[in-house]
């Protein structure tokens, strides 16, 4: 399952179902000989985005008897985070508010995904993943509050995210509609015994 952001919209890639069931499945494969679950993730993720996730983690397994598209009588669910383009034919960016109409299993992959995606979010610089390499502050707050579905205190969250030092500006600004234009910052994690590597989040 590959996540991505766009215009404060938090957007999962989906493609076709062929065969008896029609409609929209998340990107699925099967193991290849030799191949490690994770290294599988990889390879699946990697095909339907077209490049290699920023940041990828198991989100569970499935057996519960609920429809799949392959049959499958197990899955194992990974979510995936990487920042938008143009998906390639068929496959397609839906938004994940409201859930969209998958298989069974898949609704329920998805929920299990997002509920890691969000627990990991503090811990973690996924938000970053969704970005460009360059970006605003504006757009990073944008970027989490999508994916929790919360507003966060611009204030606090922009000491936390100076406190966890996360990003360094850069040369550049950009402008955001009205007013002067915005500073443009990257990640750039430094390296200190003891700190967070994610942001502690102050929610409205």
């Amino acid at each position: 399952m590959v996540l991505s952001f766009r215009e404060r919209r938090l957007l999962v890639l989906a493609e076709p179902v062929t065969g008896k069931r029609q409609g929209l499945a998340l990107p699925w494969g099967t193991l290849a000989g030799g191949e490690h679950l994770d290294q599988a993730a990889a390879r699946i993720a990697r095909k339907a985005a077209g490049g290699v996730p920023q940041w990828m983690e198991q989100a569970g397994a499935f057996a519960d008897g609920t429809a799949h598209p392959g049959s499958a009588v197990l899955s194992v669910c990974y979510a995936a985070v990487a920042p938008w383009t143009e998906a390639s034919a068929p496959r397609a960016w839906i938004p994940v508010h409201p859930l969209p109409r998958l298989p069974e299993r898949h609704r329920r992959m998805l929920s299990s995904a997002l509920g890691v995606v969000r627990h990991r979010l503090e811990h973690a610089p996924i938000a970053f993943a969704m970005l460009s390499r360059e970006f605003t502050l504006s757009e990073l707050q944008q970027a989490y509050e999508t994916m929790l579905s919360r507003r966060l205190h611009k204030a606090s969250f922009r000491r936390a995210l100076h406190a966890a030092f996360l990003v360094e500006p850069t040369a550049e600004w950009r402008g955001e509609g009205r007013g002067r234009p915005a500073q443009l910052f990257r990640l750039a994690p430094r390296r200190r015994k003891g700190e967070r590597r994610g942001v502690r989040l102050d929610l409205l």
